[in-house]
């Protein structure tokens, strides 16, 4: 803390420049200026043209680090502090709000990955990488019929159960993909 010259102590700014913001918070003032841009956080023109940001935005800036370590993506984290009253910083009820709304989202995805991760030496449905496997898991090619893409993988990392979609394989609501609109095989020209 500062102090006076008689030794009182000094009273902190009201506002900081984008340097004071960048070292205090622990990024660099291109990302500032990027959040910026994008709304998350405001800041005011001095009469030299200098950003002035109100103390304030540190607790706005850590939220948003926060959320950035967790993987929401900036987007999300936007509309949540748009949510907030300009000009005042998110309280521990708004983080607790903010959080709680994130973690469904986040444990679905956990589950997903979870389901990829653990499905990554299996059989993906296009039968090129596991080819002892596949005469097993997709005899005489019947994944051509679903349509193209890796379905096998996408149901696993889905979360559902087997048997969950009406047709084993496709999404719940994914239109099937018949013979007319999967990508066709190049074909030989014969020269």
């Amino acid at each position: 803390m500062k102090r006076s010259a008689t030794g009182a102590a000094a009273a902190a700014p009201s506002e900081l420049s984008v340097g004071e913001v960048a070292a205090r918070a622990g990024v660099a003032v291109s990302t500032l200026h990027f959040w910026e841009a994008r709304g998350l956080i405001a800041s005011r023109r001095s009469s030299g043209n200098q950003r002035r940001y109100p103390r304030a935005v540190l607790r706005r800036v850590a939220v948003i680090k926060a959320a950035q370590a967790l993987g929401i993506p900036l987007a999300s984290v936007g509309e949540a502090l748009a949510a907030l009253p300009d000009g005042r910083p998110p309280t521990a009820a708004d983080w607790a709000r903010m959080s709680a709304a994130w973690r469904d989202e986040l444990d679905r995805r956990i589950a997903r990955l979870t389901c990829l991760r653990d499905s990554l030496t299996g059989c993906i449905g296009c039968g090129c990488l596991s080819l002892r496997v596949c005469p097993l898991r997709n005899p005489g090619d019947r994944a051509a019929s679903t349509g193209c893409g890796a379905w096998l993988l996408e149901r696993a990392g889905s979360g559902r159960e087997e048997g969950a979609a009406a047709e084993p394989g496709r999404p719940p609501g994914e239109k099937r993909r018949g013979p007319a609109t999967r990508r066709a095989a190049p074909r030989d020209s014969g020269g």
